[in-house]
């Protein structure tokens, strides 16, 4: 398999979800134009990460999975041939959730996920929460891409990568609404480095609220045999600016690598593991608006 292309839709919302569709089609289009095999949105698009603090709002703002907006993406991604990672508050009970559709390149739905680790420190705490971690073997020209997702607030989660490592994924796409910096960027990176798949990261850009742009790829390849010392895995990071941009991950290249290399879950030992699954919360950790 030759490279699978990722555009990272680094843009801004419209004022309205009618604006913020119009505008997302078009990004679309413009990642056909650079070759994307898969175009991906950051958090929340929709509503532009924009969550209503009253809970006929909040309800009002969400969308179903057959609704038009939806439809129009999917629409969108068989018309161009293209697979689409949208994002939404989606409609669900007892309350909306913060989701990513995958659309493959036929406009059928390929992966649908909801964010596991919601912020329930900040807004996000009147949001249902997702249950599990998905892949999927998405179909591509070149062939097929096994993908999965986490969003935002689940990359600070080592497990959430781990798990999705276990299912076989090779690329996890990310949609982000926060600020990039240095802390954040290592973290995506590790996840990378020590799962060995791709990470493909997506965020709006500067002056959007609490947003800095950064969106960035990790293709999780450290070591080459032809290389002396570590390689940087980093295929692109974007500036502050709106823009669409587009990572290359080498396929045959990761695939070797993960058939080779001593991390994922080559020489990992399960069994001594059981301390990761306890449900209790010990000081320092504990908070009272935490949810069970």
């Amino acid at each position: 398999m030759s490279n699978f292309r990722v555009a990272l839709l680094q843009i801004l919302p419209g004022d309205t979800q009618e604006q913020s569709l119009a505008i997302g089609l078009d990004a679309c289009r413009c990642a056909k134009e650079k070759g994307a095999d898969l175009a991906l949105f950051p958090e929340m698009w929709n509503v532009g990460y924009r969550i209503p603090g009253d809970p006929a709002a909040l309800h009002a703002a969400a969308v179903a999975p057959q609704s038009g907006y939806l439809r129009a993406f999917a629409g969108c991604a068989r018309d161009l041939g293209m697979a689409v990672g949208v994002t939404c508050l989606e409609q669900a009970d007892p309350a909306p959730r913060n989701s990513l559709f995958v659309y493959d390149r036929h406009g059928r739905l390929a992966l649908q996920y909801a964010k596991v680790h919601t912020c329930d420190f900040g807004e996000e705490r009147c949001l249902s929460r997702g249950e599990g971690f998905y892949t999927a073997d998405l179909d591509t020209a070149a062939g097929p891409v096994r993908v999965g997702a986490m969003i935002c607030y689940d990359r600070e989660f080592p497990e959430s990568a781990r798990l999705l490592m276990l299912q076989g994924a090779e690329i996890v796409l990310v949609p982000n609404a926060c600020p990039m910096e240095i802390n954040r960027l290592s973290q995506l990176r590790a996840r990378a480095f020590e799962n060995m798949m791709g990470l493909a990261t997506c965020n709006y850009p500067a002056p959007w609220p609490d947003c800095n742009g950064g969106s960035s790829a990790f293709d999780g390849v450290a070591y080459l045999p032809d290389m002396p010392g570590s390689r940087d895995t980093c295929l692109v990071q974007a500036g502050e600016e709106a823009g669409v941009f587009v990572a290359d991950f080498d396929m045959d290249m990761l695939r070797a690598y993960r058939r080779s290399e001593v991390h994922g879950n080559a020489y990992r030992r399960p069994k001594l593991y059981g301390e990761l699954i306890r449900a209790e919360v010990r000081e320092p950790f504990v908070r009272a608006d935490r949810r069970d």
